[in-house]
């Protein structure tokens, strides 16, 4: 438990006091609790956070995520793209589901996902092909589009 200390600005808070918090989005969508902040070691500002989601489902949202950290919720900015979230096409028909995250190895900002749509089969689609994020990943295609695809 975190105890306000004389002297302590009252915008301050330790970080400890977040952990266990639910994580939502604008749209009341959530995605989990609080399990970490983690902090950058040279400027000690909060880079991400980790966020537990269920049994091993675990994640991190880098700081462009963070809106802001309100009294019960972590509040973010834009829906986060996880692993193992379900995929469809423009009109709302099942695809497969979200296998990997490809990311710019300097900057960590997506470039493309990896979609398996069954046991054996997977393909890479750019972040542009991607049209709303929430429950779902919806894809700017049709299932016969995506079913063409290299």
């Amino acid at each position: 438990m975190s105890v306000k200390l004389e002297g302590m600005p009252s915008n301050l808070a330790t970080a400890d006091t977040f952990t266990g918090k639910k994580v939502i989005d604008r749209e009341g969508i959530e995605y989990g609790k609080v399990k970490h902040i983690h902090i950058n070691q040279d400027t000690l500002v909060v880079s991400g956070v980790t966020i537990h989601q269920g049994f091993n489902k675990d994640y991190f949202l880098s700081e462009d995520y963070i809106d802001k950290f309100a009294e019960e919720t972590l509040l973010l900015s834009r829906p986060p793209i996880r692993t193992g979230i379900p995929v469809t096409d423009i009109d709302r028909h099942k695809i497969g589901k979200v296998k990997r995250l490809h990311r710019h190895p300097d900057t960590n900002e997506l470039e493309s996902i990896e979609v398996s749509d069954g046991l054996m089969h997977s393909k890479i689609l750019s972040k542009s092909e991607i049209w709303g994020i929430g429950e779902k990943i919806i894809l700017r295609m049709t299932k016969e589009e995506f079913k063409t695809l290299e």
